[in-house]
This record gives structure tokens, sequence and C-alpha cells, in this order.
């Protein structure tokens, strides 16, 4: 990684990059860490958050579905809606604690890893995989409309086994 992109694992930095305000102290208890992020993002620590934020955060750097993630919590025993999980996932993506990946119209990752990276797209497991090259750069931009800055870019690059 270079020193502009911090290491996933380094949640501290992470989160102070994040949210300059307020740092987190994580202690490596991923119940405490995850009331910390919660907080530190300016959100409340309810018991569906904590729980959801447990299967989350608990388990390192991951990409998941809300339905997957429904079904965690509901293996878990975690009493929650499908809707709560949606809802859940965005509140913590809009504050900065999960990043959203598209790969099509039908399907939507969050990743728990947010620092800048790619993913390559499985298409015969379904699963969305980092891309570990963190120098990967696109060579030539569009231009801008007026008006209009670049939020970020997401590549995403399917593969297939050969036939």
């Amino acid at each position: 990684m270079s020193e502009n992109n911090p290491p996933h694992n380094d949640e501290a930095a992470l989160s102070a990059s994040l949210h300059p305000g307020r740092q987190p102290a994580l202690t490596g208890c991923p119940w405490h860490d995850v009331n910390e992020m919660l907080q530190a993002a300016g959100l409340r620590p309810t018991r569906q958050r904590m729980a959801l934020g447990w299967l989350l955060f608990g388990k390192g750097a991951r990409h998941l579905t809300a339905e997957m993630l429904y079904e965690e919590a509901t293996l878990a025993k975690v009493p929650v809606s499908l809707a709560t999980v949606y809802n859940t996932l965005n509140q913590l993506t809009d504050a900065g604690l999960l990043r959203q990946v598209s790969v099509d119209g039908t399907k939507t990752y969050f990743d728990t890893n947010v620092t800048t990276h790619h993913h390559y797209y499985l298409e015969n497991s379904h699963e969305l995989v980092d891309i570990p090259d963190p120098h990967l750069a696109l060579s030539k931009m569009p231009d801008v409309p007026e008006g209009y800055e670049i939020a970020r870019i997401d590549m995403v690059v399917r593969l297939r086994k050969k036939r």
C-alpha cells in the first residue's frame, strides 16, 4: 500500500481521515470498536446497528449484499428485518463506514474497505474481490460537465472461467 492509502486494518487512521473531528478509541474488541465507530460517525449505537456492525466489521475486510448480511443476522439470531438491514447499510455508507459497489443494475455490494481500490467480479460465483494493485490507474479521464466534479471512480472488472 502507498502512504496515501492506509491499510484497511488500521481503522483508527482510516476513521481519523474520514472523521477528523472525533477519533474512535479502538481496542480490538469488536463490540467496543463498533460502538466507537458508530459514535465517531455521528450515529447512535442502537442494538440493531451494533449487532449488524459486529457482523459486518468483526470479520475483517469483506463484501456483502444486504441479503447476505440478513442471512448472517438470521443465523446469528439477530432479530432484524431485511428493510432494517438495507436502512442500516445505507446509513453506514452515508456515514463513510462502508463503500457501496454496484456490479450491475440488480446487485449492490457493501465493502467494509473504504480505501481507494477497485474490484474483480467473479461472474461464476457472484463474488466481489479487491484488485490487489494499488497503482492501477486510468490513463484518460472524460471531460466533466460544468458544475460537476468526480466524486469517486469505481472500476469493476468482470471475470469468468475460461470455457
